[in-house]
Parts: structure tokens; C-alpha cells; sequence
């Protein structure tokens, strides 16, 4: 009874629904009139598909690393609310009203890192957006919430999606295998981050991660600093959603990255109910997205360590995805706290001011 009861509730944190079970990403003939097209490359430690051509990726692990590439379509403004996907009823979907597929294609190693390359020269953008996404997704899933992030915020970035093997499922028991999955795949992430920096037409390299796939980033970003000694070489933004990370290992994490680190930005909120019941299951320690930043020894712990707090929890919505549903606000928010000189005001302004919705 309470595990059913608590998958229930943890479902209220994965993708989102109504969308088709199959075939999202099969492409079909794109002719509406004032759509917009996003190009997302994409890195994955899930095993390749064999059962469904339009899934390209699974929830399964795999040995390896694969890459892929996906042009999505999204529809003209009139016919989409900003922060979110719209999903076919029914397959294909029609481009005047729902996200759908344009091209999908499966890449090696050489053809992605090509592809970076390619992407800088053709759109003379050298700012990459490297999304890490949370629990309950599958690989469609993650490559439009993606594309809606950078669409909606009109940024100037190579969108690049990490995507490790989730199995898409509300079940508890899939909840542990996320998390042990989201484990399995930081070593992947850290060499994305490496592949990323060292290409030479890449000024900055910028990390966008929500509820699990916090656990993925920070773990990777540990490591790098760990290897290398410091991690921001052209990591420059570290951008913490919802983060379901237990609060004692982020201070451990922290405090092993030492002073030679990204700029961190946290979002939280105190009415996250996804999190408070990730709490329960990991043995009571509250979860870093949820926690209040005005209470000590929350408060003097983000000053000490420089980290930049915006609190959501007055903003309406669905708390483990606030940031997606109230990006104008989310942004009014970022821009006021630098605007007025607080703190890490002395710094450049990061790239989450000018993600806009992709503070989702």
C-alpha cells in the first residue's frame, strides 16, 4: 500500500503525460507555416532500441556511450503556451499544433563531435546548453523538453541533451533504478564535458540539470574536479533545479569541487512534495531542492559557498516543475536578485538570465 501510494505521488515529478506511448520520434514531412525548428545533439548511456523505431534510445543500460541527433519542430506561438511540450493525441502529429520529429539519426563518437563543430561554423554560436534531465523520462521525452527550453528562451546556445537510462516508469522500484542508473552514467557525463571543452570553437560550456539528474552533475562535476584538479576550464554555469540530491552529500560535493568551480544557481522549493517523499525513502535527510534558504544553516552555507538561491514556492504551478510552467516569473526573479547587487552580483550575469524558460 505505501509503495503504491508513493509511486502515485512520484509520478507527479516524471514526463509528462498524454503523450504517445510509441513513435514520437519516427519524422514526418514538416510544412506549417511559421514553426520553428531545434536541432538537438545528444549523448546517452541507455541501450539503442529494438523494439520501437521511434524511440531510437531505451531505459536499459548500455556498455557504451551513443550520440544522436533529432530536428525538432515546434509550433507557431499562437497555437503553444510557453513552458510546454505540446504532444500529439495521436501519431503523426500535426506541426500546426504539436511537437513532432523532423529527422533523427544515430551518430559514433567522430560524427558528434563533427556535429559540435558544424553547429558553431553554421549558427556562429559558441555557448553550449548541456541539459541533464530527471526521473520518469524517456529519451523523447528529455529531447523535447530540450527543445522547448532553448525555443522558449530564445538562447544563443548549441543545445546538447545528456541523457542516462531512465526507464520512463512511475513504479517505486523504478525510482531505485533510476537513481542507480543515474550512478551508473556520471563517468559518461564527465567525458561529455570533456569532449565539449576541449572543442576549439566552444567559449563555454553551461549545465542545466532537474530533480535526479542533478545527482548526475554534481556527481560528475566532483570527479572532474577531482581528475583535473579544478573544473571550470569553460564549464562556466551549473544550474540546479528542483535537485532531488540528499543536503549532506551537496556540502560534501562543494566542498571537494574547492574554490575553482562553475558558478552555481539553485531553484528550490519548500512545497515539493515529489521531494519530501524522495526524503522519506532515503532515510529522512532533507533533499536539497526543498529545503528553505532563508533558515539557517541553509542561509549562511549558499553565502559561505557562493551560490546564487531563487525560492519558487510562492509561484503557482506544480512544485517539482515550477521553473518549466513560470519561466517570466523565474526570470524576473534572476534579473531583480542581480539587478540589485546581491550576491554573486559582482560576476557576470550567468547564462540562466538568458535561458528564460529553460529555468523550466
Amino acid at each position: 500500500m505505501l509503495a503504491a501510494a508513493l509511486g502515485l505521488a512520484l509520478a507527479c515529478g516524471g514526463c509528462s503525460s498524454g503523450r504517445p506511448s510509441q513513435g514520437v520520434l519516427i519524422p514526418v514531412a514538416v510544412a506549417g507555416e511559421g514553426t520553428s525548428r531545434v536541432h538537438v545533439l545528444a549523448a546517452t548511456t541507455r541501450r539503442r532500441s529494438t523494439t520501437d523505431p521511434g524511440e531510437m534510445f531505451n531505459g536499459e543500460r548500455a556498455d557504451d556511450v551513443s550520440y544522436g541527433s533529432v530536428m525538432v519542430s515546434i509550433p507557431p506561438e499562437g497555437a503553444r503556451q510557453v513552458g510546454e511540450v505540446q504532444w500529439p493525441e495521436s501519431l503523426p502529429g500535426d506541426p500546426a499544433r504539436n511537437f513532432v520529429t523532423v529527422s533523427a539519426d544515430y551518430l559514433d563518437r567522430k560524427a558528434f563531435t563533427a556535429a559540435i563543430a558544424g553547429a558553431v561554423r553554421t549558427t556562429g554560436r559558441k555557448k553550449v546548453l548541456v541539459f541533464v534531465h530527471g526521473f520518469n523520462n524517456r529519451f523523447d521525452d528529455a529531447v523535447y523538453r530540450l527543445a522547448q527550453i532553448v525555443h522558449d528562451a530564445k538562447a544563443p546556445v548549441i543545445p546538447v541533451l545528456f541523457t542516462w537510462p531512465s526507464r520512463g516508469e512511475t513504479k517505486l522500484r523504478a525510482y531505485t533504478y533510476d537513481k542507480e542508473s543515474a550512478t551508473y552514467s556520471r563517468d559518461a557525463l564527465e567525458d561529455l564535458l570533456d569532449t565539449l571543452a576541449a572543442q576549439p570553437g566552444v567559449s563555454e560550456v553551461n549545465v542545466l540539470a532537474h530533480s535526479m539528474g542533478n545527482w548526475v552533475a554534481l556527481e560528475a562535476l566532483r570527479a572532474r574536479s577531482i581528475r583535473a584538479g579544478r573544473i571550470a576550464d569553460k564549464v562556466a554555469n551549473v544550474m540546479l533545479v528542483a535537485p532531488d540530491v540528499d543536503v549532506d552529500v551537496f556540502r560534501s560535493q562543494i566542498r571537494r569541487m574547492g574554490a575553482a568551480r562553475p558558478r552555481f544557481a539553485l531553484f528550490v522549493s519548500q512545497d515539493d512534495h515529489v521531494l519530501s517523499l524522495s526524503q522519506y525513502i532515503w532515510g529522512g535527510v532533507p533533499r536539497l531542492g526543498e529545503v528553505d534558504p532563508e533558515q539557517e544553516p541553509y542561509r549562511g552555507e549558499f553565502e559561505r559557498e557562493r551560490i546564487a538561491v531563487f525560492d519558487l514556492t510562492k509561484l503557482k504551478g506544480d512544485a517539482h516543475s515550477k521553473a518549466f510552467e513560470n519561466a517570466p516569473a523565474v526570470v524576473a526573479m534572476i534579473r531583480q536578485r542581480f539587478g540589485e547587487g546581491q550576491q554573486m552580483a559582482e560576476r557576470p550575469v550567468p547564462v540562466v538570465a538568458q535561458i528564460q524558460a529553460g529555468m523550466n
